[in-house]
């Protein structure tokens, strides 16, 4: 659903869509694990010796003498995708949880870009926020701008009295002996594109924006590339 708002902002710009164009728009992330792209189709019959490839993760050798732009490696889509993941992370806690977040005491495990998005809009809505952070100078870093900051290698009860949980960290950072530690009603979301947390009942949310933002994710991937073209 991304794409086809990506489209419509573009056509609205002026941008033309045909089976011939020299741009082919695939998905971000683009491909399946067994090569094909992310909801059917091979990429060998839509190539021609000029086509300029956009998508994420587009390091193939199939792909060599391609001009491509992976936008999983640009750093204003990396970032306000990050934005727009945050804002969907907190719909998914609405949904699966019995609490407002106002007064509630949430933890956010992990210090990169969706970790700091996340952490901003969760004390804007008045959320009681701390963060887990793997490196020292980081947790100096959350200390000085006034966040509770846990080591999870020695968290004490930092973990007992968390409402919500958000793992953004691609690593299992809260494997069985550290879950035991929280709450039995702890409401757990896993962000990260690999398993973080070691629990049965977790939300493993990926691809959110395209789930519940296509709009703004659309929108974002069309001002990606008009800013690529532009000249």
């Amino acid at each position: 659903m991304a794409l086809a708002y990506a489209a419509d902002t573009l056509k609205k710009a002026g941008w033309k869509q045909s089976a011939d164009a020299r741009i082919l728009l695939l998905p971000v992330p683009s491909f399946e694990p067994d090569g094909s792209i992310k909801g059917g189709g091979e990429l060998a019959p839509l190539l021609t010796p000029d086509t300029v490839v956009i998508g994420g993760n587009l390091n193939r050798e199939d792909l060599a003498g391609h001009r491509c732009i992976d936008l999983l490696q640009d750093p204003l889509y990396l970032s306000e995708n990050a934005a727009i993941t945050a804002y969907c992370a907190i719909k998914v806690a609405m949904e699966h949880s019995s609490v407002i977040l106002r007064g509630c005491p949430v933890m956010v495990v992990g210090w990169g870009r969706i970790g700091k998005c996340l952490v901003r809009l969760l004390r804007l809505l008045g959320a009681k926020v701390s963060v887990a952070a793997r490196s020292e100078s980081d947790r100096a870093l959350l200390c000085a701008l006034g966040y509770p900051a846990v080591d999870l290698t020695d968290p004490k009860d930092a973990l007992s009295h968390q409402r919500i949980l958000f793992n953004t960290v691609p690593a299992m950072v809260l494997p069985r002996e550290l879950t035991r530690q929280c709450r039995q009603d702890c409401l757990m979301i896993d962000l990260a594109s690999s398993p973080g947390i070691d629990v049965p009942n977790v939300i493993w949310a990926r691809g959110l924006p395209n789930k519940y933002a296509p709009e703004s994710s659309g929108q974002l991937i069309a001002k990606i590339l008009e800013k690529e073209f532009s000249a």
